[in-house]
């Protein structure tokens, strides 16, 4: 399926698209990380939770539930908020 990588993780995939399979969530993410190391550690912190600053877009809709089912023609966004004083 198709991913949408945003600008504070290209350096990790040096593209803004990029093709990753899974049939959930959780299992797309761990195929990008298998793509490109350490990706999933940006996304995800080390109680398997979304950090704070990461949303997920599935065909335009929010998701938070890692254990969604994916169809291989549904895109990913993937949003990083920024912070900031």
């Amino acid at each position: 399926m198709k991913v949408l990588i945003p600008g504070p993780l290209l350096s990790y995939t040096k593209k803004r698209e990029v093709e990753a399979t899974g049939a959930t969530l959780a299992e797309l993410l761990a195929d990008l990380d298998r793509q490109y190391p350490g990706l999933r550690f940006r996304m995800i912190d080390e109680q398997d939770k979304m950090r704070r600053h990461i949303r997920f877009f599935i065909n335009g809709e929010q998701e938070f539930d890692m254990t969604r089912a994916l169809q291989p023609t549904d895109s990913l966004q993937i949003v990083q908020a920024l912070s900031g004083g």
